[in-house]
């Protein structure tokens, strides 16, 4: 059977869950605004269930971003990574500046 969303598509959406996650606080936060289990958006989020054009599109509503640039990997908050999703801290933003 094949995916809805291809693999780099998936990859975005997980990226912008992971700053939802930063911006929420919690996976049980950002699961009850997306309107799922906790353990689901945990598996989800991390790779071991695909990501659904429905989860797509409650990612994309919840972050208040257009679904193409959601597929497309335009959503990220200031100092997140475009790879794995990994917000930098302040103080870890700013010590990447000041090292050499």
């Amino acid at each position: 059977m094949a995916a809805d969303l291809t693999a780099t598509e998936q990859q975005h959406v997980r990226v912008a869950l992971r700053a939802l996650r930063f911006r929420f606080g919690t996976w049980a936060a950002v699961a009850d605004a997306l309107h799922y289990r906790p353990e689901s958006m945990k598996g989800t989020a991390c790779g071991r269930a695909p990501i659904t054009p429905t989860v797509a599109f409650r990612v994309a509503r919840l972050a208040n971003v257009g679904i193409d640039d959601l597929l497309a990997g335009k959503f990220r908050l200031p100092g997140q990574c475009a790879a794995c999703g990994h917000v930098a801290q302040p103080e870890e933003a700013d010590s990447r500046r000041s090292t050499p």
